[in-house]
C-alpha cells in the first residue's frame, strides 16, 4: 500500500528520526508535476546503488553521516550539509552512520 503524499499547505515533520530510524522506510513526501521530494533513510552500512535523475537534484543531510560519490568526487555529508547535482550525474550514497536525507528532484528538466 502506497503512503499518501503531502497535500498543498500540509505541514510535514522533518525532525531527526533518531532511534526510530531503523523502523522508518524511505518515502516520497511529495510527487507533483515538476517536483518530487523524498525522505531517504539509510541505516549505517547500507547503500543506494548507482543511479541518476533526469532533472536537477538537491540533497540535504538531516541526520547522521553519508558518503556521496559521483565519479572521481566524493563528499561526506553530515547533518545540515547540502549538495546540488546537475541532471544525469550518476551517483551513489552510502551511510557511514544511521542517516536520513531530504532529496528533491526536478521532474521537468530545464
Amino acid at each position: 500500500m502506497a503512503l499518501p503524499h503531502a497535500q498543498s499547505c500540509e505541514v510535514v515533520s522533518l525532525r531527526p528520526l533518531a532511534p526510530r530510524l531503523h523502523d522508518t522506510p524511505t518515502c516520497a513526501l511529495i510527487k507533483a508535476g515538476q517536483l518530487e521530494v523524498i525522505r531517504v533513510v539509510l541505516p549505517a552500512g547500507k547503500e543506494q546503488h548507482q543511479h541518476d535523475a533526469p532533472g536537477e537534484v538537491t540533497l540535504l543531510c538531516l541526520e547522521g553521516e553519508v558518503l556521496f560519490q559521483a565519479g572521481a568526487q566524493s563528499h561526506t555529508l553530515r547533518e545540515g550539509d547540502f549538495l546540488h547535482l546537475v541532471p544525469r550525474i550518476p551517483h551513489v550514497l552510502r551511510a557511514l552512520q544511521d542517516a536520513s536525507l531530504l532529496v528533491t528532484i526536478c521532474l521537468v528538466p530545464g
